[in-house]
C-alpha cells in the first residue's frame, strides 16, 4: 500500500482543512514524520542558539551536549506526545484542542500559537534575506546591508516566501516529498561546512574550559526547549493526523525526538564548540556573515546554500501549519487561502526586521521567551489531558455551535481555561528578558531563585498541568459519559 495519503498527491493541492481526515486516507508511518522533523531542524539557527550557551552562559562542552540533549531532543519528545492526538482525532493540534478548551476558549491558545509560528517564520524569512544578500554580494558585487538595498532586500524577501508558499500551500502529500529529498542534499551541504568549521575550533580552549553551575544548566535547557521543541509542539498533530491506526505512541515519539535531535544536538554542540574564546557568533546582529567570516572564501557560496536550504525547509512546515491555526481560529477561507495570508504577514515583519529594526537577536530571544510560557502551559494541559482521552468525535469538532458536545459552559470549558489562565500569570510573573543594555520584560518574582535561575517555564508547566488534573480535567474520557465515543 502507497504510504502517501490517497486523498491527495505530492504536486497535487490539498483541498482538506482542519476536518478529521477519513480513516481511509491514513496511510502514513513514523518515519516519514522522521524526515519532516528532521528537515525542520538543519537549519542554521541552531549554531546561533548553541553559541549562546557558551558565551552568555558560559557552559562547558560536555555541558552544552547535555543542554541539546534534555532540552532540544527532550523537548521534541513531547512534540511527539502531541502527534498522539493527532494518530487518534485525525485533526490539526489546536483543532483537537476544542475539545480541551471548548469551542470559545480554544482561542485564546490558538491566538497564542498563531503568533508563535507567524514569528518564526518571520526569523526565518529574515535570515533567509540576508543569505540571499550575502549570494548577490558574491555573484553581483551588491551590498549585504540590507538597509543600503531596500529594493533587492524587498526582492530577496519575496522569493523565500514565494518558494514557501510553494510547497506548504500544496499542502501534506507535497511537504512530505519534498522535506525527505531536499534534506538529503541540504543535510549533505550542512556536513561539508561543519567539517570545514570543526577546523577552526579551537580545540585546546574548549577542553580547558571550566564548568558552570548547575543552574546555568538548567536556564540552558529552558532556553533550548522555548526556542526548539517547545515551539513546534502545537503542530505535532498536524502532521500525525495522516499516520495508520497502527503505529504505536513510542513510535511517534522516537520519530519526533530523533528526527529533530540529530540535527539539533549536532548544531547546538558545533555552535557552542566554535563561540570557546570568539563570542562574535552569540551577539551577531546578521549570523549568516558572522559564521561565513569564519569559513574559507571558497565555501561561501556551499555554505549559503545550505543555509538557505535548511531556513527553507524548516518555514515550509511552519506556514502549513500556521495556515490550519488560522482556519482554527473561525477565518472563513479555504486552507490554501490561509497559507497566503500567513505568508503576507510574515513578508511585512521581515521588512520591519531588515529595514527597520537595529537589531535581530535582541528581539528573537524576547519573543521566544515571551510566547514560550503559554505554550508550555497549553503543552502541560494538552498532555495530561491525553493520558485518559482516547476519542475525539470528528462531528462534534467542526460543530462550533451550542450543539457541540465541546460547547460545555458558554462555549467554554473552565477548568481548562482557568488552569492555563493561572500559569501563564505565574509563569510570567517567575520570567525576565531583555538585552544586555536593559530589560525588556522583569515579572515580580523574577529575582526569586526559581526566576533567578530561568525556571519560569517549569512553573508554567507543572501548575497548568497540576491545576488542571487536580479540578478533574484528566479523568477518563471514556468512562464518563461527557464525550462521544469515536473510534
Amino acid at each position: 500500500m502507497s504510504n502517501r495519503p490517497v486523498g491527495h498527491s505530492a504536486g497535487q493541492l490539498e483541498t482538506r482543512g482542519i476536518e478529521p481526515v477519513p480513516e481511509i486516507e491514513c496511510n502514513g508511518n513514523p518515519l516519514q514524520l522522521f524526515w519532516v522533523w528532521f528537515a525542520a531542524n538543519i537549519s542554521i539557527l541552531g549554531l546561533p542558539l548553541g553559541a549562546t550557551l557558551v558565551a552568555f552562559h558560559h557552559l562547558a562542552i560536555w555541558q552544552v551536549i547535555l543542554v541539546a540533549l534534555i532540552g532540544a531532543a527532550g523537548s521534541f519528545a513531547v512534540v511527539g506526545v502531541i502527534s498522539i492526538a493527532g494518530r487518534r482525532g485525525r485533526a490539526p493540534s489546536l483543532t483537537l484542542s476544542r475539545a480541551i478548551f471548548g469551542v470559545r476558549g480554544n482561542i485564546g491558545p490558538t491566538l497564542v500559537s498563531l503568533i508563535s509560528r507567524v514569528g518564526w517564520e518571520t526569523v526565518n524569512t529574515t535570515t533567509a534575506a540576508f543569505v540571499l544578500l550575502a549570494l548577490s554580494a558574491i555573484v553581483f558585487g551588491t551590498p549585504t546591508d540590507a538597509k543600503s538595498a531596500p529594493l533587492l532586500t524587498l526582492l530577496c524577501i519575496a522569493i523565500f516566501a514565494l518558494l514557501t508558499l510553494s510547497v506548504s500551500g500544496l499542502g501534506h502529500a507535497t511537504l512530505l516529498v519534498i522535506q525527505r529529498w531536499a534534506t538529503y542534499v541540504f543535510g549533505a551541504l550542512n556536513v561539508l561546512v561543519g567539517g570545514f568549521l570543526c577546523a577552526i575550533i579551537d580545540w585546546q580552549g574548549v577542553f580547558a574550559a571550566p564548568s558552570a553551575p548547575m543552574s546555568a544548566v538548567i536556564i540552558g535547557i529552558g532556553i533550548m526547549a522555548a526556542g526548539t521543541g517547545i515551539g513546534w509542539a502545537n503542530a505535532g498533530a498536524d502532521m500525525s493526523r495522516y499516520q495508520k491506526r497502527s503505529v504505536s505512541g513510542p513510535q511517534l515519539v522516537a520519530s519526533a525526538a530523533w528526527g529533530a535531535g540529530i540535527p539539533l544536538v549536532l548544531l547546538i554542540t558545533l555552535g557552542g564548540l566554535l563561540t570557546v574564546g570568539n563570542h562574535e557568533l552569540a551577539s551577531a546582529t546578521d549570523p549568516i556573515a558572522a559564521i561565513r567570516n569564519l569559513l574559507p572564501a571558497w565555501m561561501a557560496v556551499p555554505y549559503l546554500l545550505s543555509a538557505f536550504g535548511g531556513l527553507l525547509l524548516s518555514n515550509h512546515l511552519s506556514v502549513y501549519s500556521a495556515g490550519l491555526t488560522t482556519l482554527t481560529l473561525g477565518v472563513r477561507i479555504k486552507r490554501v487561502q490561509a497559507v497566503v495570508v500567513d505568508i503576507v504577514a510574515i513578508f511585512c515583519g521581515s521588512i520591519y526586521f531588515m529595514l527597520y529594526a537595529d537589531s535581530f537577536y535582541g528581539p528573537f530571544i524576547t519573543f521566544i521567551s515571551l510566547t514560550a510560557i503559554p505554550i508550555t502551559a497549553w503543552v502541560a494541559i494538552f498532555v495530561v489531558d491525553l493520558i485518559h482521552r482516547h476519542y475525539y468525535s470528528a462531528q462534534d469538532l467542526m460543530d462550533v455551535s451550542p450543539s457541540s458536545a465541546y460547547w460545555y459552559t458558554g462555549g467554554i470549558e473552565w477548568r481548562a481555561l482557568s488552569a492555563w489562565a493561572v500559569a501563564l500569570i505565574l509563569g510570567f510573573c517567575f520570567t525576565r528578558v531583555g538585552s544586555s543594555e536593559a530589560d525588556w520584560f522583569v515579572g515580580p518574582l523574577a529575582d526569586a531563585w526559581l526566576g533567578h535561575n530561568g525556571m519560569g517555564w517549569v512553573v508554567t508547566f507543572v501548575v497548568a498541568g497540576g491545576l488542571y488534573a487536580l479540578l478533574g480535567g484528566a479523568r477518563d474520557r471514556r468512562l464518563s459519559g461527557t464525550e462521544p465515543v469515536h473510534a
